[in-house]
């Protein structure tokens, strides 16, 4: 039996509702019990979990983990600890192996820096607290998947971050994704799409592509016979051609999650943490403070973000 924590995100933004929405939708899992971070104001939305689950409500992760994990077992931690904190004590939880998997609801960049002043987002808190040099997030849905080359950095900073060794290692990071997909998607190529207009048009509107074309080139086997690319970015996420690659490869945040939020909007797509030693999913969309308390958001990226946690603690990964 595992435990998966979960951590519901700023309590006054919509994380609370989605996690207790999403846990109602999904019930019980054969094999695993969840362990909730939350604080004493969405106690309203958990209480309507009583007949899904076997309640237990404590104050503390040290007491939360004393309590044998069962089927059927839903373990509040109650507390009011800053958010971010949740985050970081999950993440220790896993790494000592407490804590099989991570599922964080959203957090505030605001709240975040509050409490962790060097970090800009659960990637900075994970990073920190996990001594991994790099992680890379990807973003899971039913149409396509996206590995983010860069994240949280300006735009006129992406060129000089697009370093031979971060382009291998997000397209290693996505022929490793790859693997959990269906055994369709597992058979196309990644899909590596270039920075500029026309993907550099031969150097004329920039010459980073002619760089990446060397790196792609350069690549070991059997990754290199896994890429295709640099691909021209304003064609690349046509409907076709989500049927033609298994993940896309983008070279900055924006450039990959505009076409994957597009498509699969606020009810669907999970991110995942690439590179850590443990788990880590979350959703995909931020705290919607102007719509907390109304009862109307949408769990289900909440729902993906858990089944595809359960899907990879299973594989091990």
């Amino acid at each position: 039996m595992r435990k998966i924590a979960l951590t519901t995100g700023d309590p006054d933004g919509i994380g609370p509702e989605v996690t207790a929405k999403a846990l109602r939708r999904l019930g019980p899992q054969d094999g695993f019990s969840f362990l909730v971070f939350r604080d004493s104001s969405s106690s309203a939305l958990f209480q309507k979990l009583r007949r899904s689950f076997q309640r237990v409500v404590c104050s503390s992760l040290p007491e939360a983990l004393e309590l044998p994990a069962r089927a059927g077992r839903l373990i509040e931690i109650v507390n009011e600890a800053p958010a971010p904190r949740w985050v970081s004590d999950a993440a220790t939880s896993c790494l000592r192996g407490d804590v099989s998997g991570l599922v964080t609801g959203p957090l505030s960049k605001t709240l975040i820096q509050s409490v962790f002043p060097s970090d800009l987002g659960h990637t900075e808190i994970l990073q920190r607290v996990s001594g991994v040099g790099t992680i890379y997030q990807g973003y899971l849905g039913a149409k396509f998947c996206v590995v983010l080359t860069t994240a949280h950095l300006p735009l006129k900073d992406v060129p000089a971050h697009l370093t031979k060794s971060r382009i291998e290692g997000a397209l290693r990071q996505a022929f490793h994704l790859r693997e959990v997909l269906s055994p369709q998607k597992r058979r196309r190529p990644l899909a590596f799409v270039g920075l500029n207009p026309h993907a550099g048009e031969g150097g004329l509107l920039g010459r980073e592509e002619l760089s990446f074309r060397q790196i792609l080139a350069r690549l070991p086997n059997p990754l290199r016979h896994s890429v295709l690319g640099p691909l021209v970015p304003d064609a690349a996420f046509n409907p076709d051609d989500w049927r033609r690659y298994s993940v896309y490869v983008v070279c900055y945040h924006d450039q990959g999650l505009i076409p994957f939020k597009m498509v699969h909007g606020r009810s669907s797509g999970a991110q995942v943490s690439l590179g850590l030693p443990f788990v880590r999913t979350s959703v995909d969309h931020g705290t919607a403070k102007e719509i907390a308390g109304r009862g109307i958001a949408d769990p289900g990226s909440m729902v993906d973000a858990i089944q595809w946690c359960l899907k990879l603690t299973k594989r091990g990964q």
